[in-house]
């Protein structure tokens, strides 16, 4: 028995939608298609969660955004999923084009510590415990692959595309309060498998790439991303004071963070503050307009760099090992 209950074709500019079971209280509805990835389509997903959200449709309990899906739980004493999927087919017709949507979206400003000891000794307890020929390790460092695998000419090319951006947080998952973060500006595009099999430690507050997503580490955990970096921590699950936020989530879907580099020291020295409650982190309430990433990515010169990087990512690819 298919767990297709439903599916809607692509129209002018709204992507196809397949609704999928979840359960006797839930609903998965998936937009577009799995490859690429597409920023419209998570653009999409925020503004049809944003628009249930002020529009509420009775016996529809929570909305859980994801990249490309939305899961909807619903309670089936009120409303059946029939009557779910209709109501999302008659709002998904209410979502505006795509130049029209406006997002809110606060812009943060995160320090970054490239190739830190502590991400270095993730790396290297992985080689000793797990995987001694895990290709993917390079010197005790996942860095100089993420190079390789990109087709990067080194180390500063890497760094530079993750702080040329602005990065947008597609959804939070996985776990609580892990952000998977995606390059506003194409030109930044950077991609890498995962580990095989997965890493048992990885730092918190560790930023690293999986895919095409940027992710940064909430609380110590097992991981399978490639660790670049690492950064002050995003989540508190023990408010202190002068705590930046009430949530004790920091990065929240449809945020946008930029990075700057600091070294190890400097990174150290702020995080000190962090849990002496003696830091105040960068946040800036805001809103997105769609538009301005459409903007950028039909420009001629941002599309073909675009492009040229791309190729050289896919030429790269097919030399590199895979873990």
């Amino acid at each position: 028995m298919s767990a297709i209950v439903a599916t809607t074709e692509s129209e002018a500019d709204r992507p196809r939608v397949t609704y999928r079971t979840a359960g006797d209280h839930a609903l998965l509805v998936e937009y577009g298609d799995e490859f690429p990835v597409d920023l419209g389509v998570n653009f999409f997903v925020h503004a049809t969660a944003r628009h249930l959200d002020s529009h509420p449709v009775r016996g529809v309990l929570e909305l859980a955004p994801g990249l490309r899906s939305l899961l909807v739980y619903y309670d089936p004493t009120v409303i059946g999923q029939a009557d779910v999927v209709s109501a999302l087919r008659e709002l998904h017709r209410e979502i505006p084009e795509p130049a029209s949507i406006v997002l809110p979206s606060r812009r943060l400003r995160l320090p970054v510590a490239f190739d830190d000891s502590t991400s270095r000794d993730a790396v290297d307890r992985y080689r000793i415990t797990t995987r001694p020929d895990a290709p993917n390790v390079v010197e005790g460092n996942n860095i100089d692959y993420i190079v390789r695998y990109n087709g990067l000419s080194g180390r500063e090319a890497l760094y530079e595309r993750v702080l040329d951006s602005e990065w947008w947080n597609a959804f939070t998952g996985f776990y609580t309060g892990l952000p998977s973060l995606l390059p506003l500006d194409p030109r930044s595009e950077i991609v890498a498998p995962k580990y095989n099999p997965a890493r048992t430690w990885t730092p918190e507050g560790a930023v690293a790439i999986g895919g095409p997503c940027v992710v940064i580490h909430p609380i110590e955990s097992a991981g399978s991303y490639q660790i670049f970096g690492r950064t002050l921590p995003v989540s508190d699950l023990v408010l202190r004071a002068r705590s930046h936020r009430v949530d004790p989530i920091l990065v929240q879907p449809g945020d946008r963070i930029s990075f700057y580099a600091v070294s190890e020291s400097e990174l150290l020295d702020l995080r000190r503050r962090v849990f002496e409650g003696r830091y105040d982190y960068e946040i800036e309430p805001g809103q997105y307009a769609v538009a301005d990433h459409l903007t950028t990515s039909s420009d001629p010169r941002v599309a073909v760099e675009a492009e040229r990087r791309r190729a050289d990512r896919r030429a790269a690819r097919e030399l590199a090992k895979i873990p």
